[in-house]
């Protein structure tokens, strides 16, 4: 796998100041942006998260008979895997730690949250997608603990920071995914 730190990015003296606002050109420049930016759903100007996972549940819903058991844990795993890689890119490229236009984090997490509630019905997917949405955007207790984790780390004094924002950025969602499926196994155990 790539390391993120060793992507190109231009000398510091060649790019404008602060974070880059992404667009779709930004997006298509690099293969991990397309993938972390959700394919375009990060890009919305309102509730990129909320367009992360919505997209996330449409593609799930399309692939849900077409792949196994263990090809959605696959599936899945890579997904985190490689997550780490694409967002720590494109975070670089961003120059922020978190932007919320990276949306892979979502998307990742809330197929994982999808794949252990099967079989279920819509109803109980939408009371699946609530709850993650709610754990991933109010970020109670553990979820908030897991997104300050890698909030602290300076890129210019701490050469593996973008790593570590790569991983950052995954954990928050992991957590969220936790704690909702954590709610609906007690749900259903009454």
């Amino acid at each position: 796998m790539l390391d993120p730190e060793s992507v190109f990015v231009p000398p510091v003296t060649a790019r404008p100041l602060g974070p880059v606002v992404p667009t779709g050109r930004f997006m298509m420049a690099h293969p991990a942006h397309v993938m972390a930016l959700g394919f375009g759903s990060g890009l919305s100007p309102k509730a990129p998260g909320t367009m992360g996972t919505l997209w996330a549940w449409a593609l799930f819903v399309l692939l849900q008979d077409r792949l196994t058991e263990s090809q959605w844990g696959w599936l899945i795993v890579v997904s985190i895997l490689a997550g780490w890689w694409v967002c720590a890119v494109t975070a670089r490229h961003m120059r922020t730690l978190d932007p919320s236009s990276i949306v892979w984090d979502e998307i990742a997490a809330f197929w994982l949250v999808l794949w252990l509630v099967s079989p279920t019905d819509f109803w109980g997917q939408l009371a699946a997608f609530a709850l993650f949405r709610f754990f991933d955007a109010v970020k109670p207790g553990p979820v908030a603990w897991a997104d300050q984790l890698y909030h602290q780390v300076d890129p210019s004094t701490d050469p593996g920071a973008w790593r570590k924002a790569g991983w950052g950025i995954m954990l928050d969602d992991l957590v969220a995914a936790f704690c909702t499926l954590l709610v609906i196994a007690l749900w259903r155990t009454w």
